[in-house]
């Protein structure tokens, strides 16, 4: 059974429909602090150094640690989970009409070496939002969306905001679960 890195339901359902036996306990790392060290990395580098950080975190001696992260960037721009419903709304203002690069990575840890790691992009086409819609929606996903960067859960209303995307869906639901299922099978803990 592997230990999972974090607290994300989306990440944690994930792994149960697709059988893997886990065991959930979230990382203790200031992700800010490392986001801020790493001034001027690409986005896609910050997810992995995130995810490398949360899975190198969690002491679990013998047993496989799954770390994963993600990031959103808009115009060259990071965005991070939103504080307030109303940093919600302003980041949902600055998406409209335009396209998200969603970042997702994960990493493997084993006694403390990263046995494996991986980094995805998917690109989505936020359609143009209108005030009605953002304050409708935010009516009825908030606070739930408050944990999701990128202000949406595509599995729910969130997809409403997207034209469409290109990449993985699981990347765009917060974790590259394909590439993770084959570096499971190879570390021995999913049958090949």
């Amino acid at each position: 059974m592997i230990v999972l890195a974090s607290k994300s339901a989306s990440r944690q359902a994930m792994l149960e429909q697709a059988g893997v036996a886990f065991e959930a306990r979230p990382a203790d790392i200031d992700e800010r602090a490392l986001e801020a060290a790493m001034t001027g990395a690409a986005a896609g580098d910050i997810a992995l150094a995130l995810a490398e950080a949360k899975a190198a975190a969690v002491d679990a001696p013998g047993r496989l640690v799954l770390g994963s992260d993600s990031l959103v960037e808009v115009d060259g721009r990071r965005f991070d989970k939103p504080e307030s419903r109303e940093a919600a709304a302003q980041h949902l203002r600055f998406f409209s009409g335009r396209t998200m690069h969603l970042h997702s990575a994960a990493a493997l840890v084993r006694d403390g070496d990263m046995v494996w790691r991986h980094k995805a992009l998917a690109r989505l086409r936020v359609r143009r939002l209108s005030e009605d819609f953002i304050e409708n929606y935010l009516d009825a996903e908030w606070p739930a969306v408050g944990w999701c960067v990128g202000v949406f859960r595509i599995e729910g209303p969130g997809v409403q905001l997207f034209e469409g995307f290109d990449g993985d869906y699981f990347t765009v639901l917060g974790m590259p679960l394909l590439p993770v299922l084959g570096a499971l099978r190879e570390q021995g803990e999913l049958p090949q």
